[in-house]
Parts: C-alpha cells; sequence; structure tokens
C-alpha cells in the first residue's frame, strides 16, 4: 500500500533531521557524497549553515517562487525526507529532486508516494508542461521508481554529478502533463508494486 504522505514547509526541526540524515554514510551515498572537506552536499542549501540563518535568509531559501523545497511527512512515521521542484517558468517545466533520509523507511514506497504528490502538484497547482529528474546512476533505485511511475529516459549526461572525489554520470527522464494524466491511475496502482 502506498503511504500517506503530504508536503508541508520546513521547520528548523526538519532541517536538524536533514542534517544528521546526512551524516549516515548510506544515505550520502545515495545522494550526492561530501564535498573536499567531507561536508555533505544538498541541492538547493546547507542543512548545518541555514540552521544559524536569519529569518531573511530562511525566507529566501524557504520562500522562493522557482525553488520550491517541502518536507515529506508521513501520517504514522512522521518527517521521512524532503522533496523540491526547481521551477523554470519560460519553459513550463520543472525539476524534480527527492531525498527519502529514513533509511529504515527504504524500498517501502515513501520515495513513489511523494514523487507522485510532487507531479499532482507541477501539473495540477502549476500547471506545467513537463517534469524531469536528473538521477545519478549509481543510484538505481531512484532509476526504477522513476521508471515505475512512467518517466521516459531522455538522455544520458557524462561525468555530472561529484561524489567523494568522483564524477559521475546521470540519466536525465522526463514525464509530460498528458502522459501523467492519462497514467494517473495507473501509476497510484504501479506504485503499490513490489519492488
Amino acid at each position: 500500500m502506498v503511504p500517506d504522505v503530504r508536503l508541508q514547509d520546513v521547520s528548523i526541526e526538519d532541517v536538524e533531521r536533514m542534517a544528521r540524515w546526512l551524516e549516515n554514510p548510506d544515505v550520502l551515498a545515495m545522494w550526492y557524497g561530501a564535498d573536499e572537506k567531507g561536508e555533505p552536499l544538498h541541492i538547493g542549501y546547507s542543512p548545518k549553515t541555514i540552521l544559524n540563518a536569519d529569518e531573511e535568509t530562511w525566507a529566501h531559501i524557504f520562500h522562493d517562487e522557482e525553488r520550491k523545497i517541502f518536507s515529506v511527512y508521513d501520517a504514522n512515521e512522521g518527517h521521512v525526507g524532503e522533496a523540491q521542484m526547481l521551477i523554470d517558468p519560460p519553459l513550463h517545466e520543472a525539476q524534480l529532486f527527492l531525498i527519502i533520509g529514513r533509511q529504515d523507511l527504504w524500498l517501502h514506497h515513501f520515495g513513489s508516494a511523494a514523487l507522485l504528490q510532487l507531479l499532482d502538484m507541477a501539473f495540477s497547482t502549476y500547471r506545467l508542461h513537463r517534469a524531469w529528474v536528473d538521477v545519478p546512476d549509481y543510484n538505481i533505485h531512484a532509476l526504477h521508481m522513476c521508471q515505475r511511475l512512467g518517466f521516459l529516459l531522455e538522455g544520458h549526461l557524462r561525468s555530472t554529478h561529484p561524489k567523494d572525489g568522483k564524477w559521475y554520470d546521470s540519466l536525465v527522464m522526463g514525464l509530460l502533463e498528458s502522459e501523467y494524466f492519462r497514467r494517473r491511475a495507473r501509476l497510484m496502482e504501479e506504485a503499490k508494486a513490489p519492488l
């Protein structure tokens, strides 16, 4: 069964949890690894840095009209991860990012449920034409999840993701609004399928 997740505003406590999750080597290995100093890499902001930010900086990061950042909450498990949507208004598209920080919940469809929420928002709330993801080739589970939810392979990018001192390739996968709405009911069923 698909978990009952919702996307909500990010709290300071959520960022504190994100910082702790990124200290887990297994979580970090599936995300973006660490920089040259060993600090965890994250998309859109640095969890450790933003914890000491003033209100103006916080608002700039978490209330941006083009980079939407949400905490992923489950009805039973509480805060489980983070989702982001980087909107490109002229192109009517958005790049999606998702991390489930609770390693004990991996492979239990929390990512699929959160990604479906992001897609609903992209296509229904923001009326976008296309959503896409750039998945590092080392994250096999994310690649399979995106395929199951209907994303199609659009390209292979060479040496795009730095992780732990090495460069990795990635796959660009996209989903169009018309494809999503045509397949949404089936996507909900596919999200329930075993991995």
